[in-house]
């Protein structure tokens, strides 16, 4: 069986299609939005899940394509006639697509790792269960795939399999509105795009989609290695029963992956050389990073009294909204990886100290009172030394004028100013 399965995956389309898959999926993860995904594994991994948006599809158009072989070489009589049952001769064909394409699924998440690896220190067990409803999903689509080509061996197959595909993806959560949870059933894109530094996917969520898909790979099977009628209405029993558990495993609620947070990877870790610097455990790889900026920053508020003495990266959730906890001698600051910073120069970690002073002056997210934008981007950066630098080009000209104002003043009232700014986004509630 070994020799058989490795002379298919060289003489059949497996290689080819992987290859396709894969180029595709790195493509997608670089060239689309690395910054999505760069912050660890449970982004990457949902990322790529997300892409299969583009993947399965393919999956299904390679597998079709496959599946018309037998057709397209005239043989179909001739392996009619042998003894050997169609059941035997259909499994190197079913192994090769299934390993090649799982293959390439894999290795798009190892391209993607080799960017992450030397910061992402946090590895969920949730990782695997996603990445293996992922393959899972491939797997489906590639079997289904040849099921399709084998009863429709014609040209136009594979390519309006792939489209129809890309159209069931796209059309599922329309179809399941208003219940969402549904749509998480049946789709494996569903509700995976752009996962924040504390997202998860619970347990029972990869559990429900990868039961509905085992039934449809299995009806895949049985299709593809049909020999008759009888067998090809009971590929239908392994959809309706999968799709009957998935549903009942699945929790019965909206939004279930959107409002999910785990908590192990929000809670906070601080440097063993600097316990005044603290990071998400999710971030806990970039504390070489951001400890001596931390340090220098601290430096700088330290010329006015009453400022932080620590940093905290800033771990609130908008999805549910629950804030971090805020203390007059701590700088919350936000952390996003692959990103640029405020000036263009280099990414946001690598120029994360601007940030922490102005951090220091910022009101909580739910204040409506607080102190103006500008003026805190002033103060900030008055303590910095240096003009105020940042994205937002309205707000640059009032900073920049507010900054001034500062600079022109003498030193003592320019600092009771900058004083009143900060204790003004304290007294914000």
């Amino acid at each position: 069986m070994t020799r058989a399965l490795s002379i298919e995956i060289r003489r059949s389309a497996a290689v080819g299609s992987a290859l396709i898959l894969l180029a595709v999926g790195v493509a997608l993860l670089y060239l689309v939005d690395e910054a999505e995904w760069s912050t660890g594994w449970m982004q990457l991994v949902m990322t790529q899940r997300l892409y299969l948006a583009m993947l399965w599809p393919l999956a299904l158009a390679a597998g079709a394509w496959q599946g018309r072989r037998e057709q397209q070489s005239n043989v179909t009589e001739l392996f009619a006639s042998t003894p050997r049952p169609r059941g035997q001769r259909v499994v190197p064909t079913l192994g090769a697509m299934a390993v090649t394409i799982v293959a390439a699924y894999v290795l798009m998440g190892v391209a993607g790792a080799v960017s992450i690896i030397s910061t992402a220190s946090y590895l969920p067990v949730a990782v695997v269960a996603v990445v293996a409803v992922g393959a899972l999903a491939l797997l489906a689509a590639v079997w289904i795939g040849l099921a399709v080509g084998r009863l429709l061996p014609w040209l136009a197959t594979a390519p309006t399999l792939g489209v129809a595909g890309l159209g069931l993806l796209l059309t599922i959560p329309a179809i399941t509105r208003p219940r969402g949870w549904l749509a998480l059933v049946f789709s494996p894109i569903y509700e995976m795009n752009m996962p924040d530094a504390y997202t998860t996917v619970p347990g029972r969520v990869s559990v429900a989609q990868a039961i509905w898909l085992a039934g449809l790979a299995v009806a895949g099977v049985l299709l593809f290695a049909s020999s008759g009628r009888r067998l090809r209405l009971a590929a239908l029993l392994p959809v309706a029963l999968g799709a009957a558990l998935a549903v009942t495993v699945m929790p019965h609620q909206n939004r279930t992956v959107v409002d999910s947070v785990d908590p192990v990877a929000q809670e906070l870790v601080c440097a063993t050389d600097e316990a005044r610097v603290c990071v998400s455990r999710v971030h806990e790889g970039l504390l070489p990073t951001i400890v001596p900026q931390a340090r220098e920053a601290l430096t700088i508020l330290a010329k006015l009294p009453g400022t932080p003495t620590q940093v905290h990266e800033d771990n609130t959730t908008y999805l549910p909204y629950r804030p971090a906890p805020r203390s007059a001698d701590v700088a919350l600051v936000p952390i996003r990886t692959g990103y640029e910073s405020l000036d263009g120069t280099s990414d946001e970690i690598g120029n994360l100290m601007p940030k922490i002073v102005v951090a220091a002056f910022a009101s909580p997210y739910d204040c409506d009172k607080g102190p103006a934008r500008p003026d805190t981007l002033a103060a900030a950066y008055w303590l910095i030394g240096r003009q105020p630098v940042f994205e937002e080009p309205d707000t640059a000209a009032d900073a920049v004028i507010r900054w001034q104002a500062l600079r022109d003043l003498p030193a003592d009232q320019a600092a009771a100013k900058v004083t009143a700014i900060r204790a003004a986004a304290l007294e914000c509630k």
